[in-house]
């Protein structure tokens, strides 16, 4: 046993991360213990030596963004904050993943204080730390002036093999390199084990090599056991200019366990009682679980170092806002995530005026038109699309392409769909920015994920997706989304979008930018869709998520259509009438904020015992819930095909033919 004076104080700080995740894992009896106890000497040279934070404020603007990509290994980042001063009691760290505790499985953003972002899925921590680096990039070139520098922090990342397996990581980083992130810094925990064992047989890629490809500036080979050889390579790493660096750490995993270390057994099991008795031997820690020796809690304290900081960083930014006030609000605005208080005024005027916007255009062109009151009123609107702007129609005569101009508002993010999405949860944590991106809806599936994720941690990220039914004609079934909507409707938290028309394309994109805890997908239609009129009643119902579009008195069923087939429903309405049919027309161009309403608005729009009708060009099982067993549903259960729209529609029984009779079947009238 060697005696606690006699080792190293560096080496025992890094011991307290080991200790506090075996003994965490241990009372749990389930977690991650061996990467948190392989990576325990790189987080103490990080969090100890270099990262810029302050406990007691984890909002400060000006912070290092830290993410744990590989985000099973949470206890390392829960004994971090635990450690640093951060509000994360020991108590707190005994409740490991236990029901309501602070201390997840996984870490969760908004739910414990300090943790950046939610990781758990390899790879898109990695890429939300892009986007992070990306936005300090954007906001440095936005409000440093002269003499002034309020934007200047690093992005430090911790990612296993498993994150650079994930194909995420190569569009993420590919990207990074591309856009000369410079103060994105990666450590690489390299132990050569996931969970099936070591991956050499199935992850035998030149790592260094692939990132230096990337243009990052790569430092292999590090000991990462050796806290020198560790700060050397971070200080090396924070002289990049503009590109992003990796340093290579070779590890042990469960480093410490006697028996274990170096095996995949303590990748994701306990380590036993017997195992952490005989880790405490070797290791000299005679403190009990969960208990940290007084020197090693003095060593790790990080609260009055980043109190300083802080308050450095507010003096310079008082001097600033006296240089610079107009700047300076805006940047206070912005951190605190407020939109301008004439902002929603001014679009509404938008929808007062006579314009194309008024027209038969595609609701991606109406997008865009929206998109060019926005991008004047929102200086924090970021655009972007994978490499779709033409189509996607996501660009605007104030777009200035951060890809060729080093800074702006519009990236180009290439044929990267689940890279963008991932990176634009990054730009939405990191504050300041509110993201925007465009691509076909048929590969929103690449998105998926992200778009999952941007729920679950409750962020404002906006996804466009055009072409959104078979109406994009003769690309085929490849390019025609049909199950998507249903698919995104099923995520919690996330709200659908699909417009009629330049009016409902105009609100939806309103409600996306106002709403601040969730994400927003606007489907969009490739093809000119009939506009309508409306009073002031059915543009507040348009917010509601479902509104009467046209009524009729006493009517005798409800047509209940979204987008495109709006106009489908209206004209068989139109038929209907001629018969003496009487029936209701209802838009909904947001299933979920519909449901969301109160049952006394529900049953105006969709009054009780009154037979309904559904038609959009999706799947139609979804709709049950909408029309009951009793009503009927129009759409496509089948893959679409190659042909001009028209055709498609009229192939497919989307039409108002088809939709009268389908009411008329329900009424009894043939």
């Amino acid at each position: 046993m060697n005696a606690p004076e006699c080792i190293d104080p560096a080496a025992r700080c890094a011991n307290a991360l080991r200790f506090l995740a075996a003994d965490a894992v241990e009372q749990a009896r389930s977690g991650h213990p061996g990467a948190p106890m392989g990576m325990a000497e790189m987080a103490e040279v990080l969090w100890r030596r270099h990262l810029r934070h302050n406990p007691a404020n984890p909002a400060w603007p000006d912070r290092d963004r830290f993410v744990l990509s590989n985000g099973h290994a949470s206890m390392l980042l829960y004994g971090l904050l635990h450690l640093s001063g951060y509000a994360l009691t020991t108590a707190q760290l005994r409740q490991f993943r236990q029901l309501h505790s602070s201390t997840p499985g996984h870490p969760e953003v908004g739910h414990t204080p300090g943790i950046e972002t939610t990781t758990g899925p390899l790879g898109q921590g990695l890429a939300n730390a892009v986007g992070m680096a990306l936005s300090e990039k954007l906001l440095a070139a936005r409000f440093n002036r002269a003499g002034h520098t309020i934007i200047d922090h690093h992005t430090y990342v911790f990612l296993g093999d498993g994150c650079l397996m994930e194909g995420i990581s190569h569009e993420a980083c590919s990207l990074a390199g591309t856009l000369k992130l410079g103060k994105l810094i990666c450590l690489y925990d390299d132990n050569g084990i996931s969970i099936d064992g070591e991956v050499s047989a199935w992850f035998a890629d030149d790592t260094p090599r692939r990132f230096e490809a990337y243009g990052w500036h790569v430092i292999p080979n590090v000991d990462g056991h050796d806290a020198r050889a560790i700060d050397a390579a971070i200080r090396q790493a924070k002289t990049q200019g503009e590109r992003p660096t990796l340093i290579c750490c070779k590890t042990v995993i469960g480093k410490g366990a006697p028996a274990k270390a170096g095996g995949h057994d303590v990748h994701g099991a306990p380590l036993g009682a017997q195992e952490i008795a005989a880790m405490r031997e070797a290791l000299g820690w005679d403190a009990e679980p969960f208990a940290v020796p007084p020197d090693v809690a003095a060593a790790w304290d990080a609260r009055a170092l980043g109190a300083a900081r802080e308050a450095d960083w507010n003096a310079r930014f008082a001097w600033y806002s006296t240089a610079h006030p107009e700047l300076a609000a805006e940047f206070l605005r912005r951190d605190q995530g407020k939109l301008p208080e004439a902002f929603e005024a001014g679009l509404m005027a938008l929808l007062e005026t006579p314009s194309a916007l008024h027209g038969k255009i595609a609701t991606r062109k109406a997008s865009q038109l929206t998109l060019e009151a926005l991008t004047a009123a929102l200086p924090e609107l970021l655009g972007g699309s994978a490499d779709l702007t033409g189509s996607n129609l996501t660009d605007v005569k104030a777009s200035v392409w951060v890809n060729h101009a080093g800074q702006g508002n519009y990236v180009s993010y290439g044929v990267r769909e689940f890279g963008m999405a991932a990176v634009m949860n990054g730009m939405a944590l990191h504050g300041g920015l509110i993201p925007y991106g465009g691509t076909f809806m048929v590969f929103s599936d690449y998105s998926r994920n992200a778009i999952r994720m941007a729920a679950l941690m409750r962020q404002r990220v906006i996804h466009v997706l055009t072409h959104d039914s078979i109406g994009l004609g003769e690309d085929g079934p490849t390019h025609q989304p049909v199950e998507h909507a249903a698919s995104l409707r099923l995520i919690p938290n996330n709200q659908v979008w699909r417009p009629c028309d330049g009016v409902e394309t105009a609100l939806a994109w309103l409600d996306a930018v106002q709403r601040g805890d969730g994400p927003s997908c606007l489907l969009l239609s490739r093809q000119a869709l009939t506009p309508f009129a409306r009073d002031a009643g059915q543009l507040a119902g348009i917010r509601r998520g479902g509104y009467v579009l046209q009524d009729a008195e006493a009517h005798q069923a409800v047509l209940i259509a979204t987008g495109s087939e709006v106009e489908i429903a209206m004209r068989a309405a139109a038929h209907l009438a001629e018969d003496g049919i009487r029936v209701r027309v209802v838009s909904m161009p947001c299933v979920e904020r519909f449901h969301a309403q109160d049952a006394a608005y529900r049953d105006a729009v969709l009054p009780a015992g009154v037979p309904r009708v559904s038609v959009e060009a999706g799947v139609t099982w979804p709709w049950r819930a909408v029309v009951g067993e009793r009503g009927a549903t129009v759409g496509i259960d089948t893959f679409g095909a190659s042909a001009p729209a028209d055709a498609l529609y009229q192939h497919f029984g989307l039409t108002p033919a088809r939709v009268a009779d389908a009411a008329r079947s329900l009424l009894g009238r043939p």
